[in-house]
C-alpha cells in the first residue's frame, strides 16, 4: 500500500498542505511545534476517522476557522482509492472515491496505517482500556466482521447498562441484551486471542533483534476466558451489576499482559524499555497486517528515535523491511542512521509550511 498524496486545509496549525511522499522512506524534519505531528495526524484521521490525541474534532480545526478538510490518495492491491474528510459546524463528513459514506465499516481499512507516537508508551504503561483500543483499531482495519461485532457489542452494552442504571432487574428485559453480548462478545474474544498469539510470535524475536538482552512476552488476558460462558456469567452477575449500575464482566474488561524479562513492563519496565516495547508492537502489527492483507500498510513514525540510544535506533530502522512505505518525523535529522539520510525523500516543515528538500 502506498500513500501518494495528502492535501489538507485548515488542519491544526498547518498551512494549506500538499504532500507527495515517496514510495519508500520519507523523513519529515523540523523544530518542535512546527507541525510535523500534524501531518501524520491528518493522514491518520482520514484513514481511521479519528485523531490519536484530540478529544474532539473541533480541536483539529485551525484556530478561528471552524472548518478543516483532509484528502488522502493511495494505491493498494485492489486499486487506487481517495478518502476525503470534511469537518464543518461540528459535523464531519467522509467520502470514498467521491461517494459520501456514513458507516465506519465503509472507510476503515481502505487505507491501512500503522501509527506510532510518543504517547503510545501508554500502550505498555497505561490502563487496560488503552490496550483494548489497540486491539480494536488494528483488528477493525483488517477484519470487517470484527468491526461489525464490536459495534453490535457496544450497542448491546449501552442498552444493558441503561437498564441497570434504571435499576431494572427484569430478566425478560435483560436477557435479550445479554444474548447479544454473548454472540458478539464470543467473536471478539476468539479474534483477540488469535491476534495476540500471532502478534507475540512476531514481536518476541523482533524485540530480541532491537534490544537483544531482554525477552518480550505477550499474553491475552480475557475477562471471560471461555466464549461459550458469556451469557451465563452475565446472568450470574446481575445482582452485583445492579449495585454498581454497570456491566462488570465481558470483553470490555479484557487486557493484554506485556512482560519484559519475566516482569510486568507496566510497573517494572524503564522508560526506554516501555518505549522499545511499544515500538516493537507497532512493527509487529505492520508485519501481521502484511500477512493478513498481502501488502504492507503505510507506516507513520512520530519521533520514534527520541529516548532511544543510537544502537537501538539503528536496529529499529533496520527492522523496517524493504518495500514498506514509511513517513518518519524527527527534530534532529542528523541523528538518523546514515543510510536513511541518503536513501529517502526529505521534507522540512516550519511554521506549518511543508516543503520537499532538494539534494
Amino acid at each position: 500500500m502506498r500513500l501518494t498524496r495528502l492535501h489538507c486545509r485548515g488542519f491544526r496549525g498547518l498551512q494549506d498542505t500538499d504532500f507527495a511522499p515517496g514510495p519508500a522512506l520519507n523523513i519529515l524534519s523540523g523544530a518542535n511545534a512546527q507541525g510535523k505531528t500534524s501531518v501524520l495526524e491528518a493522514i491518520l484521521y482520514a484513514a481511521t476517522t479519528r485523531s490519536h490525541r484530540a478529544s474532539s474534532d473541533e480541536e483539529l480545526a485551525r484556530y478561528g476557522t471552524g472548518e478543516f478538510h483532509v484528502r488522502i490518495e493511495a494505491e493498494a492491491a485492489p486499486g487506487a482509492v481517495a478518502i476525503e474528510a470534511h469537518w464543518w459546524r461540528e459535523a464531519k463528513r467522509f467520502k470514498v472515491d467521491g461517494v459520501p459514506q456514513t458507516r465506519l465499516s465503509d472507510i476503515l481499512g481502505r487505507v491501512c496505517v500503522v501509527f506510532f507516537s510518543p504517547e503510545d508508551i501508554s500502550l505498555v504503561k497505561g490502563a487496560a482500556s488503552r490496550r483494548r483500543l489497540f486491539l480494536d483499531m488494528e483488528l477493525s482495519q483488517v477484519l470487517p466482521p470484527y468491526l461489525r461485532a464490536l459495534q453490535q457489542y457496544r450497542q448491546a452494552l449501552r442498552q444493558r447498562n441503561e437498564l441497570l442504571r434504571r435499576q431494572c432487574d427484569d430478566p425478560a428485559l435483560l436477557e435479550p441484551w445479554e444474548q447479544q453480548l454473548a454472540v458478539h462478545g464470543a467473536l471478539l474474544i476468539r479474534e483477540r486471542e488469535t491476534y495476540i498469539r500471532e502478534l507475540a510470535g512476531i514481536a518476541a524475536p523482533l524485540y530480541g533483534r532491537i534490544v537483544e538482552e531482554e525477552p518480550l512476552e505477550l499474553a491475552y488476558k480475557p475477562d471471560i476466558a471461555d466464549p461459550s460462558l458469556v451469557a451465563v456469567i452475565l446472568a450470574e452477575a446481575r445482582r452485583g451489576d445492579l449495585l454498581r449500575k454497570a456491566t462488570g464482566r465481558g470483553p470490555h474488561r479484557d487486557d493484554v499482559e506485556i512482560n519484559i524479562a519475566g516482569k510486568p513492563a507496566r510497573t517494572f519496565g524503564s522508560q526506554g524499555q516501555q518505549k522499545s516495547a511499544a515500538l516493537v508492537l507497532k512493527l509487529a502489527e505492520m508485519e501481521l497486517m502484511r500477512q493478513q492483507m498481502g501488502e504492507y500498510p503505510v507506516v507513520l513514525l512520530d519521533e520514534a528515535l527520541a529516548e532511544l540510544d543510537a544502537v537501538r535506533g539503528a536496529r529499529l530502522f533496520d527492522a523496517l523491511p524493504e518495500g514498506v512505505q514509511a513517513v518518519i518525523t524527527t527534530a534532529q535529522p542528523a541523528q538518523l542512521p546514515v543510510h536513511l539520510q541518503r536513501d529517502c525523500r526529505h521534507f522540512h516543515i516550519e511554521r506549518g509550511h511543508l516543503e520537499q528538500e532538494t539534494a
